[in-house]
């Protein structure tokens, strides 16, 4: 895409300390390799904890670039380090793992990747949350620092994180040493695409910005029997029914009105026939919040509720299991404000706006609760013509997760690209 010279300084001259035209040539000879990447990213997805072939390929590209890389961190996890002087560590992240979901964009890479997941199921799998696009954004922004030293001074960390969508990736990292064997980061910097926010924009807020994230199974015992006696029984179903209006008085009657939470069943599974009465009934819940001492309370009450909906009909206790926990995401303030600084000194302030914060989960504030600062800032994906014909269909455009969820990829490197180069400068500057 052809840009004129005024408008490229406008853009870049603020990030950038080589010349105007220098960048507007990388960009031109770059853009293009970076698109065929990005695409073969997409058409050979991998699901979480086996991204084998997707960390070979970005860590050869990261030694192309000049970084020292480690394989193998943390499972399938890879890890870059650049030292260009003394000064602080920044560490930029992406994350590799993609859906089990058929893919329905309709593109000409489209994945058509067929796997077993863990259950031995065949499914589809598909790059519906845009980690293709993280992946691809980062090398970008590394390829164009490590051919501008110049710009910035410091130590230069990137990490290529498995397993996101479980929310395990970070943590098995973390586990393996990423903060002891590696420059520890003074800062975390990391992108999260965006399904409804034009290319070219940007959102950046300052705390609360992704919710704790716990999924728990109970499973409601009974005592089967006909349907006929139901005297001689003692039916789980009812008491799952039971169970699942009470479970929504704990947001409604017991958290604070001005404390987000949610506890949503999203699954229950009983009995096998019209005039059997089962033994068990198994409910699935998502459960969210932000601050630790709601999350404690949602907790103690789901277990409480529970309980008293199983001696309400003296039935045998139920169990239940917690698993996937993710903890909030809090983007510091101080740093967050620096970011947000940077992008409207690249993009425009009419390109950054805050957003609003959302209840879905990411494991990337692990990093934060290890004690590095840490902001994700989300990235328009859409270009604006196809947005506004999405936003006139019913329902909107495709959600994140979504089978026909993709990015306008090449107009939205033109901005996460530089976004992140700036953002680096900025924390790493030069003396």
């Amino acid at each position: 895409m052809a840009r004129t010279l005024l408008a490229f300084v406008a853009l870049f001259a603020p990030v950038i300390g080589a010349q105007a035209e220098e960048m507007q040539d990388w960009l031109d000879k770059n853009l293009p390799h970076l698109e065929v990447f990005y695409q073969e990213l997409h058409a050979a997805p991998e699901l979480s904890l086996k991204e084998n072939a997707t960390a070979v390929k970005l860590a050869e590209a990261w030694r192309e670039a000049g970084f020292a890389v480690t394989q193998g961190v943390g499972g399938t996890g890879v890890v870059g380090v650049l030292e260009n002087g003394s000064g602080p560590t920044l560490m930029l992240r992406c994350d590799m793992d993609a859906l089990p979901i058929v893919e329905e964009t309709g593109l000409p890479f489209a994945s058509d990747v067929k796997t077993q997941d863990n259950r031995g199921a065949t499914v589809g799998v598909m790059h519906a949350c845009g980690h293709d696009l993280h992946m691809t954004n980062l090398l970008g922004a590394i390829r164009y620092l490590a051919m501008y030293q110049n710009t910035w001074q410091g130590k230069l960390v990137v990490i290529a994180q498995p397993a996101e969508e479980l929310g395990e990736g970070a943590k098995a990292m973390l586990a393996d040493g990423l903060f002891a064997r590696f420059p520890r980061p003074d800062y975390a910097v990391a992108i999260h695409v965006g399904n409804d926010l034009p290319t070219g924009a940007v959102q950046v807020r300052p705390g609360f910005v992704g919710a704790n994230v716990d999924s728990v199974d109970i499973t409601v015992r009974g005592r089967g029997g006909h349907g006929a006696a139901p005297q001689t029984t003692i039916d789980p179903i009812v008491i799952a029914a039971r169970l699942v209006l009470d479970l929504q008085t704990i947001v409604a009657r017991e958290i604070k009105p001005t404390e987000p939470a949610v506890v949503t069943v999203g699954s229950i599974h009983g009995g096998s026939k019209h005039n059997i009465i089962s033994d068990e009934c198994v409910l699935q819940l998502t459960v969210r919040s932000y601050s630790p001492t709601v999350r404690a309370q949602l907790k103690a009450a789901i277990l409480r509720k529970t309980l008293a909906a199983a001696a309400s009909a003296d039935a045998p206790e139920p169990q239940i299991d917690y698993s996937e926990g993710t903890p909030s995401l809090f983007n510091d303030p101080q740093l967050t404000e620096r970011v947000a600084g940077v992008l409207r000194q690249t993009l425009g302030d009419a390109n950054v706006s805050e957003g609003e914060p959302s209840m879905g989960a990411e494991d990337f504030s692990r990093y934060g609760r290890a004690g590095t600062p840490i902001c994700m800032f989300r990235l328009g994906t859409i270009a604006p013509a196809r947005l506004a014909e999405l936003q006139r269909q019913a329902g909107g455009p495709p959600s994140l997760h979504s089978a026909k969820y993709y990015p306008d990829a090449r107009e939205s490197l033109r901005t996460g690209v530089p976004s992140l180069v700036a953002i680096t400068q900025d924390l790493l500057p030069t003396e």
